[in-house]
C-alpha cells in the first residue's frame, strides 16, 4: 500500500484537499493541466457573501502548497494513463514543455517585456486581456515560473527571433524541451477537476456574441483589481464606462432547450455580489437584475441579497426573458422579457449585460474519465458512489472533489476537500507517515539580542485597488520611512504572492533587518504566510508583525480617502512602535492525547465519530437524548432519492455501536470544559455518575429543531389541520391514510417566518424546506391522488444537480 495521492486539478478543491491530505500524513502529487494552480477561483475578484478577496484567501494557500516539502507540485501536466487498484495505482503522468527551466526561472518578467510577439489574448482574462508568446498567467501565478506558447514563438515555429534568450540572465530559456512521460505510484486518486462557463455554446437569443455581452466569469476579470481594466468597470466594445448593467439570470441553465436542466446553485449570490462590487467600484453605474428564483439557501446568503437592494440600491426583477438585440450603432443591448408579476412583455435598454450562464463540467471531463475508467451521470459530471458516499466514484480508491460532480461554492468545496481527504486517511491508514518528510529551513536562525538595534523592514501592500484605490499608499510609505528605526519601507502590488515571499527575504538579507512588517490585509489568513517567509530567511517569525489597512482603512473608509490614508500611517506607526519592543521567541512541543469527543449523536456526529475510530482514534459522541439520529429519527423518507430514513439511520448506528473506538453516552451532557487544543479535560454527565475525559479535539454537531410557528396561520395546537412539515413526516411515516378520508384540498406554505427583515423574524434560508415540502407533495400525492394541492412559495430552493 503506497502512502501518498494523486490530486488531479488545482483549484480550491485540489489545493485544499492536498494541505489536508499531508497533515493526515500523505504525500501528495498535485496535477495541475494549466501553468499555475489557483484554478477558478483565483479569477475571482470577491467571495459571497463577505466580499473577501479572492486571492486574498487564495494565494497564502497557493504560496503553502508551493512551499509544501511533501506536496510535488506538477503544473503544466495532464494524466496520460492509470492501473492498478486501490492502495497500489500507477499513474503516467505528461509533462508538456514550457522552453523554460523552473529551476533556473527567477519570474522576473525580462523575457515577456522584451519579447516582439503581438500580443493575444489572455485565458486567464477570459481572452478580455492581452499576454505574449512568453508570459505568466497572472501575477500571483504559482509557480511563479514563465512558459512560452510554441503555437506563437516565432523561434519555435519559424526559427526566428530567440530575444528572450538572449535578455534571460539566468540562462533559464530551452527551446530544445520536450513532452515527457513520468511514472508515479500512489494510494489513491482524488479528482477534483472543476468547472467550464458556458458562453458561445449558449442559443443566440442571450446575444453572447454581442460585443458588450459577457458571462459572469468575464465580468469577475473586468472587476478583478489584476484584470484587463484594471478594476475599473468598462465596457469591452469601446471601454468606456456603462451607466445601466443588466444582469442576467439563469441564461441557459434550468433550461431543457439549452440541455443544461439543472440549477448551478452559485449564480444568484455572486449575480448580487458582482451588482454590490459594481457600485463600489462605479459611482456613476446603476445596476438592474433580471431573475427567476433567488436562491440564496444558507446563513447570510438571503441577507446579501437584500443588503444589494436595500443599501446598494440594485433593482431586481421577476422575468422570463424572451431574447436580447444588439442597438448597430451604440452597442447598446435591447432585452425584451415578460414580467411575471403583471404579466407584461416590455423592453429594456442596457449599456452592457452579464449573463449567469451554466456551470458544466470542465473541458477533458470525459477523456479523463475513461483513462481513470469511473462513470459520468446524465449531467456528465463525475458519478458518486452512492447519494450516501459522494465523495467516491464509481470505482474505489478513486474520489471526487468540489464541482466536478456537482454544483456547490467555495465553502462546500473547501469543506468536501477535508471529508475526502480524511476518508482517503481511512483507505490508506496503514500507510501513514511512510513517505513523509520534514521541511528543512536552510537558513540558520540568526541572534537578535534585546541590545541590538531594532532594523525594521516595512512592505505595504496596494493589494491592486483594493487598499491602493482608497488609501495613498505611495504617500503613506513616505511618512514610514521618516520613523525612528525603519531601515526601508517600499509599497507593492501583491505582498502576498510567491514572488513576493522571495522579496521579503531579499529585503531582510540585503539590509540586515531584524524586524519586519507587512501592511495588508488580514492577519487571519495572511500572518503564518508572512511568518514562514521570515522563518526561511532566518528571522524569528515573532519578529514580524502585520498590519490589517484592508480592513480597518480602505473597506471602513471608502469614500474618505484622507481620513483612510491617515488612518493607515497611525496604524503602521504604531506596529513600529511595538515592533520595537518585540522579541524572539521559541516555540515548545506539547504532548497531545490522540481522542475526540463529539457533541451531539446525529447523522453528523456519527459520520464523523466513524470517520475518526476508522483512523483509529479513540472516539466518545455525547448525546442528550435516548437515543441516536437526531433528527433522522422523525423523517419519513429523504429527498431526491425516495429512500426510507430509517435504512440510513440503523446501518449507520450498527456501524457505529459496533466500533471497539467508539463509545457513546446517552442521555448525557458535556459539563466543565477546561484546557486548550490536544488537551482538554471534560467532564460527561449522565444519571450513572460522572465520567471524565481527557480529549485532544471537539467537534460540535448539535444539530438543529424545527421552527414552531405558534400564533401564525393557525397554528396553535387546537387546529389539527394545520400543521409543520416534520409533523406531516410522522403522519406519512406510519403510514396510515384515514387522516386524509375527509381532505380535499392540501396548502403548502413555504418560508414561514423566514426570509424576513431583521427583528421581523429569521433572516435567513433554511435550505431543506423546499425540497421536503416537494418530497411531502408526492407522497400525498401517492397516497390520495385525487388531491388537489396548491404551494405559496417566494422561491423555489431547488439548487443543484437533481432537484430541480
Amino acid at each position: 500500500m503506497e502512502g501518498s495521492v494523486l490530486v488531479i486539478g488545482a483549484g480550491i478543491a485540489g489545493i485544499q484537499t492536498s494541505l489536508d491530505l499531508t497533515e493526515l500524513g500523505f504525500k501528495v502529487f498535485l496535477v495541475e493541466r494549466t501553468p499555475s494552480i489557483g484554478g477558478r477561483m483565483s479569477q475571482l475578484d470577491k467571495t459571497f457573501p463577505t466580499n473577501d478577496c479572492a486571492l486574498c484567501i487564495l494565494a497564502p494557500k497557493m504560496v503553502e502548497v508551493f512551499r509544501n516539502p511533501n506536496i510535488k507540485l506538477m503544473t503544466y501536466h495532464e494524466v496520460k494513463a492509470i492501473s492498478g487498484e486501490a492502495g497500489n495505482f500507477e499513474v503516467t503522468v505528461l509533462k508538456k514543455p514550457r522552453y523554460v527551466d523552473e529551476d533556473k526561472c527567477k519570474g522576473c518578467g525580462d523575457c515577456a517585456t522584451k519579447c516582439p510577439k503581438i500580443q493575444v489574448p489572455n485565458i486567464f482574462d477570459m481572452n478580455l486581456g492581452k499576454r505574449k508568446s512568453v508570459y505568466i498567467p497572472f501575477p500571483q501565478a504559482v509557480p511563479p515560473i514563465y512558459l512560452i506558447d510554441p503555437d506563437l514563438c516565432l523561434k519555435l515555429t519559424k526559427g526566428v527571433c530567440g530575444v528572450c534568450e538572449k535578455v534571460c540572465e539566468p540562462k533559464a530559456i530551452m527551446f530544445e524541451q520536450k513532452p515527457k512521460d513520468i511514472k508515479l505510484n500512489v494510494g489513491a486518486i482524488v479528482v477534483a477537476t472543476g468547472f467550464d462557463m458556458l458562453g458561445e455554446e449558449l442559443s443566440s437569443r442571450w446575444g453572447y456574441n454581442f460585443k458588450n455581452v459577457v458571462s459572469a466569469l468575464e465580468y469577475e476579470r473586468i472587476l478583478s483589481a489584476s484584470g484587463p481594466f484594471g478594476g475599473q468597470v468598462l465596457r469591452p466594445s469601446d471601454e468606456k464606462e456603462p451607466e445601466n448593467i443588466a444582469f442576467i439570470q439563469c441564461a441557459g441553465s434550468r433550461d431543457l432547450n439549452e440541455n443544461v436542466p439543472y440549477c448551478s446553485s452559485v449564480c444568484c449570490m455572486y449575480t448580487a455580489k458582482e451588482a454590490i462590487i459594481t457600485k463600489e467600484h462605479s459611482e456613476h453605474s446603476n445596476c438592474y437584475v433580471f431573475r427567476h428564483d433567488i436562491r440564496a439557501y444558507g446563513k447570510n446568503f438571503y441577507e446579501f441579497t437584500q443588503r444589494a437592494q436595500d443599501e446598494y440600491g440594485v433593482k431586481y426583477f421577476q422575468t422570463k426573458i424572451s431574447n436580447l438585440e444588439e442597438d448597430a450603432e451604440t452597442n447598446d443591448l435591447i432585452i425584451h422579457y415578460e414580467n411575471l408579476k403583471t404579466g407584461k412583455f416590455s423592453d429594456f435598454k442596457a449599456n452592457l449585460v452579464v449573463l449567469a450562464t451554466p456551470l458544466v463540467p470542465s473541458k477533458g471531463t470525459k477523456e479523463l474519465a475513461t483513462i481513470l475508467d469511473i462513470d459520468l451521470d446524465n449531467y456528465q459530471f463525475f458519478k458518486e458512489k452512492s447519494y450516501y458516499d459522494k465523495a467516491k466514484s464509481s470505482k474505489e480508491g478513486i474520489f471526487l472533489c468540489g464541482f466536478c460532480q456537482g454544483p456547490m461554492d467555495i465553502p462546500e468545496t473547501v469543506s468536501d476537500a477535508s471529508g475526502v481527504a480524511s476518508q482517503i486517511a481511512m483507505l490508506l491508514n496503514p500507510a501513514k507517515f511512510t513517505q513523509m518528510k520534514e521541511k528543512i529551513v536552510e537558513e540558520v536562525e540568526k541572534e537578535v539580542k534585546i541590545t541590538d538595534k531594532p532594523r525594521i523592514g516595512v512592505l505595504i501592500c496596494w493589494c491592486g485597488i483594493n487598499i491602493g484605490k482608497y488609501v495613498n499608499v505611495p504617500n503613506v510609505a513616505e511618512y514610514i520611512r521618516t520613523l525612528p528605526n525603519v531601515i526601508h519601507c517600499e509599497d507593492n502590488l501583491y505582498s502576498c504572492s510567491s514572488d513576493s515571499q522571495v522579496k521579503i527575504k531579499e529585503l531582510i538579507k540585503e539590509h540586515k533587518l531584524n524586524r519586519f512588517i507587512v501592511a495588508s490585509c488580514t492577519p487571519r489568513t495572511h500572518e503564518s504566510l508572512f511568518q514562514e517567509t521570515c522563518e526561511e530567511i532566518g528571522l524569528n517569525k515573532y519578529l514580524f508583525e502585520m498590519v490589517n489597512i484592508r480592513d480597518q482603512c480602505s473597506w471602513v473608509h471608502m469614500t474618505e480617502f484622507e481620513a483612510a490614508t491617515q488612518k493607515a500611517k497611525d496604524l503602521i506607526e504604531m506596529a513600529v512602535a511595538k515592533s520595537r519592543l518585540l522579541k524572539p521567541l521559541k516555540e515548545e512541543l506539547l504532548e497531545i492525547t490522540p481522542t475526540a469527543l463529539i457533541i451531539g449523536g446525529g447523522i453528523a456526529g456519527l459520520t464523523s465519530a466513524l470517520n475518526l475510530a476508522n483512523q483509529g482514534f479513540q472516539t466518545y459522541v455525547v448525546e442528550k437524548e435516548k437515543f441516536l439520529g437526531g433528527n433522522l429519527n422523525y423523517l419519513n423518507k429523504l429527498y431526491p432519492i425516495h429512500e426510507d430514513a430509517s435504512i440510513l439511520l440503523e446501518k449507520t448506528k450498527e456501524l457505529v455501536l459496533k466500533n471497539k473506538h467508539i463509545q457513546v453516552f446517552l442521555e448525557s451532557e458535556a459539563k466543565n470544559i477546561k484546557g486548550y487544543i490536544g488537551n482538554y479535560s471534560i467532564s460527561v454527565a449522565n444519571s450513572k455518575g460522572v465520567h471524565d475525559l481527557t480529549i485532544g479535539t471537539i467537534i460540535v454537531a448539535t444539530g438543529g429543531q424545527e421552527f414552531k410557528p405558534k400564533g401564525l396561520f393557525q397554528y396553535n395546537g387546537k387546529n389539527k389541520n394545520v400543521i409543520t412539515q416534520l409533523e406531516l413526516e410522522q403522519k406519512l411515516k406510519n403510514g396510515a391514510k384515514a387522516w386524509l378520508e375527509n381532505i380535499n384540498r392540501v396548502t403548502t406554505i413555504l418560508c414561514v417566518n423566514a426570509r424576513q427583515k431583521e427583528g421581523k423574524g429569521l433572516t435567513y434560508c433554511s435550505n431543506t424546506c423546499c425540497g421536503n415540502a416537494i418530497k411531502n407533495i408526492s407522497f400525498l400525492r401517492e397516497l390520495k391522488p385525487e388531491l388537489e394541492i396548491i404551494v405559496l412559495y417566494r422561491d423555489l430552493q431547488m439548487a443543484k444537480k437533481k432537484y430541480e
